[in-house]
């Protein structure tokens, strides 16, 4: 999925006790990100496959869900959750057991460099990808689906706190859910049918409602579902809230959900994330 380099004992221990604690931060930030660009299948699936499934299912649907409400814009809010969950969740659950594998956390461990910064790195990665993959889903919304944008700043600030905190659950449950993968080949297999089967039961694909019952309580136990309902409440007009199944968009409830995922993926982080395989010891 990527390629990852070795991390110089002599020369990373040198500038961990010249760098302060920000520039570490930054420094290792610009490695993963520059890492995650030289591999093309990781930029491709992570920034492509999210326009590539709105042309197509844009394409496809064209009706309207409710009045004034067309599938395309409803389509679009959950593709955008799901790119941040990709970006996150999924790519870090993938990554991580490959690095792992490969001993590059056993070396980055046996090194001066405090801990926190190689988790520092793999936050700016996301959060870098994350924006420049929302920007361009936004753009060819806009451009190709005629996309409303938020027209009040308390949307924008709607968008913006739905984007963090749900960016900081699946990233931490993303670094949680690495530890199950036992090789560099297993991460994607235990990663990818689970965002598969959270995207098709939280809303991104079908309209929530319309999904059996017992769908809707599983998705709801899940982050996915949260952050879809909390972007429809940005893009999509304030009367289609009747149309969710609290007959709300339930923006507090959407909060407490979301924070306390951050909270349990912190928890799992501190008490399963492994640095070298079993095989390592």
């Amino acid at each position: 999925m990527t390629t990852t380099t070795k991390p110089a004992t002599t020369s990373t221990g040198a500038a961990a006790r010249r760098l302060g604690p920000v520039a570490l931060g930054l420094r290792q930030g610009r490695l993963e990100i520059t890492q995650f660009l030289r591999s093309r299948e990781s930029v491709v699936f992570t920034m492509g496959f999210p326009v590539i499934m709105i042309l197509i299912f844009a394409s496809i649907f064209t009706d309207e869900i409710a009045p004034g409400v067309r599938y395309t814009q409803y389509f679009i809010t959950g593709m955008i959750a799901a790119g941040l969950m990709t970006v996150s969740f999924q790519n870090l659950g993938i990554w991580i057991p490959i690095e792992r594998d490969r001993g590059v956390l056993k070396r980055y461990r046996g090194t001066p460099m405090p801990k926190w910064v190689y988790f520092a790195g793999k936050v700016l990665m996301v959060v870098a990808i994350g924006v420049a993959e929302t920007a361009l889903l936004l753009a060819v919304s806009v451009a190709l689906f005629d996309l409303d944008l938020p027209a009040t700043t308390a949307r924008w600030l709607t968008f913006g706190w739905v984007s963090v905190l749900g960016v900081t659950a699946c990233t931490l449950c993303g670094i949680a859910i690495s530890s199950l993968a036992r090789t560099a080949r297993s991460g994607s297999a235990v990663v990818t049918p689970v965002a598969l089967v959270l995207q098709f039961i939280s809303g991104v694909f079908f309209v929530f409602t319309e999904l059996p019952g017992w769908m809707q309580q599983v998705a709801a136990l899940f982050p996915l579902k949260w952050m879809c309902q909390g972007l429809r409440s940005v893009f999509l007009p304030e009367g289609f809230g009747g149309q969710e199944p609290a007959g709300s968009f339930e923006l507090g409830r959407v909060a407490l959900v979301l924070t306390a995922w951050c909270v349990i993926g912190l928890v799992l982080c501190l008490t399963t994330f492994r640095w070298t395989t079993k095989r390592d010891g």
